[in-house]
């Protein structure tokens, strides 16, 4: 199911009235998956896997000391990040959300919700 959305961007500057305001629309498709999976938060810090830590220092988005390093991610975002789990349908079981965001199979993050293309991982 594709539903095109809608955006409207509304371009000003300070030299112009409010009747010359240029209206702009975008159709946007969304991005097919199969699964939306709810991300869910705990108070407590959760450890990730050695395994996941291994593939995320050979990918160069941690470094040897640990820390991550994901582009375009906040440190603020990151420290939420690390307390959120969702319950994987790809793995079958409940995963940290950094696992989910760096899976080859993560689409977006949408209002609480992750879009999963639910592809098998080997």
């Amino acid at each position: 199911m594709l539903i095109i959305l809608k955006f409207k961007l509304v371009q000003t500057s300070k030299n112009v009235s409010n009747k010359s305001k240029k209206l702009m629309t975008f159709n946007m498709d969304e991005l097919e998956h199969k699964y939306e999976v709810v991300i869910e938060e705990t108070e407590k810090r959760q450890k990730l896997p050695d395994k996941v830590k291994a593939e995320l220092k050979e990918s160069g988005m941690m470094d040897d000391k640990g820390k991550l390093k994901l582009k375009g991610v906040s440190p603020k975002m990151l420290k939420k990040m690390k307390q959120e789990f969702v319950n994987c349908p790809v793995f079958k079981e409940e995963i940290q959300f950094i696992q989910c965001f760096v899976c080859p199979n993560f689409q977006s993050r949408v209002t609480g919700k992750v879009l999963c293309k639910g592809d098998p991982i080997k």
